[in-house]
């Protein structure tokens, strides 16, 4: 199954980890563009420079300083997935990002256009590691320059000149102080509204299961009700006029009645029952899971087996909601026993960056590339489509198709923590700035 379908609707401690995996992305996102624009200053400038440099050893210097300056650049923008998150944990490898800056400086001298290129260290800096380390690699920055220029007695700069760039740099290091408060909120924002959004659909769902049991009670034990009490007014009124063989025929149907009311009620009863202690004492959705993963395993013959993720307890979940994420997680097992012939099923559980995640894993064949929901609903295929609906119902986010696997399939189930939670007003989100 090639193709990737994504659907969804929207412990205290983890509740913040997606918040701050959201501002990881936007960070990341954001330096990966920074090292582009360097690329293209870098790009831009190198003519300008080369051409107002003296023959000889000079322009090989500066054309070395700009080729190691120029690929150390590209490797972080090409692979910023795999160096990103090294930067951003280790504060003293952007001292490489300084030294590249600075070999430009000494290189191509404060008054060529490359030296503008130097400005992106102290912008990293403020998206990366907030005030204090835009405060120290500007300052850094601004001594490379000064140093530059006293070093250098060719240079004949005004005050203008010499003020300028390092200006510039300070502008730009507290522009990436900005950029990282802002997105730190966004990320905490987004994470709030999406576990309000999950909170709300939770709620809903219990909230429509109380509505069913209502309209069972009214099309069942309510019209069962009335009936009774109508043959009971018939069988009142028109007792003097009726032979007793009648008398005991009609008393026979009120009492029948009487007890399927009677009985109707007991089910309801004992539905209500079972609904309030479910959810108040919650269901633990991973031994459910792994119950039903060996009764697949025996009913179907295949190697299935359980498996629960990270060492942070499962929280207990409502009945309702666990209806939901137990029959996403059975038909994801039918369906790859049905359709994609694997070798084996792997089911997983557990608290994953603050959210519950449930995943089912096949080796099979896998969906057809460019699979779409609507393409399912037109073949008759309504399983993944049920899936899609009832993960949208309770607030989950679900994923189908290979995942990170070479092949095969996965469905990925992720709700909120904080859905499943008490609401606490009084607790609001820390966004750490620095």
């Amino acid at each position: 199954m090639g193709g990737n379908l994504v659907g969804g609707g929207g412990a205290a401690a983890p509740a913040a980890e997606p918040a701050l995996r959201i501002q990881l992305s936007a960070l990341q996102a954001m330096c990966r563009q920074v090292f582009g624009f360097r690329l293209a200053m870098i790009g831009l400038a190198t003519p300008f420079a080369l051409s107002g440099t003296a023959d000889g050893w000079p322009t090989l210097f500066v054309g070395s300083a700009i080729l190691f300056t120029f690929m150390g650049s590209y490797l972080l923008f090409r692979d910023w997935e795999r160096f990103g998150p090294l930067l951003l944990k280790h504060p003293a490898l952007l001292g490489i990002d300084a030294f590249f800056g600075a070999l430009l400086l000494v290189a191509a001298t404060p008054a060529s256009p490359l030296s503008y290129v130097t400005i992106c260290t102290p912008l990293l800096a403020g998206l990366v590691y907030g005030w204090r380390g835009a405060g120290f690699f500007t300052a850094l920055t601004v001594l490379v320059i000064y140093l530059v220029y006293a070093g250098n007695s060719e240079l004949d700069a005004s005050l203008v000149d010499s003020t300028l760039l390092p200006g510039v740099c300070i502008v730009v290091g507290a522009v990436g102080v900005t950029l990282r408060g802002l997105m730190l909120r966004f990320g905490t924002a987004t994470q709030a509204l999406s576990d309000t959004r999950a909170r709300l659909a939770v709620t809903e769902a219990v909230e429509d299961e109380r509505s069913r049991l209502a309209r069972e009670m009214h099309d069942s034990v309510a019209k069962t009700l009335h009936g009774v009490a109508m043959a009971a007014d018939g069988l009142a009124k028109s007792a003097d006029r009726m032979d007793p063989l009648t008398i005991k025929h009609q008393a026979g149907l009120v009492a029948r009645s009487a007890r399927r009311a009677a009985a109707e009620s007991r089910e309801l009863l004992s539905d209500l029952r079972r609904q309030r202690d479910l959810a108040s004492t919650g269901v633990d959705v991973t031994d459910e899971l792994s119950a039903r993963t060996a009764d697949f395993a025996r009913r179907t013959d295949m190697r299935a087996t359980f498996r629960q993720l990270g060492d942070v307890p499962v929280p207990s979940v409502p009945h309702v909601v666990a209806r939901h994420l137990l029959t996403i997680a059975s038909e994801a097992m039918e369906n790859a026993h049905r359709h994609a012939h694997p070798s084996y099923v792997d089911v997983s559980a557990g608290v994953v960056d603050g959210a519950l995640c449930i995943s089912v894993y096949d080796d099979g064949r896998g969906l057809p590339p460019g699979t779409s929901l609507e393409e399912l609903k037109r073949a008759g295929h309504f399983g993944l489509v049920g899936m899609v609906e009832r993960a949208a119902g309770i607030g989950a986010r679900i994923r189908i198709g290979k995942g990170r696997a070479p092949r095969g399939t996965e469905v990925r189930l992720d709700l909120p923590i904080a859905a499943l939670l008490p609401a606490d007003p009084s607790r609001a989100p820390g966004i750490p700035v620095n």
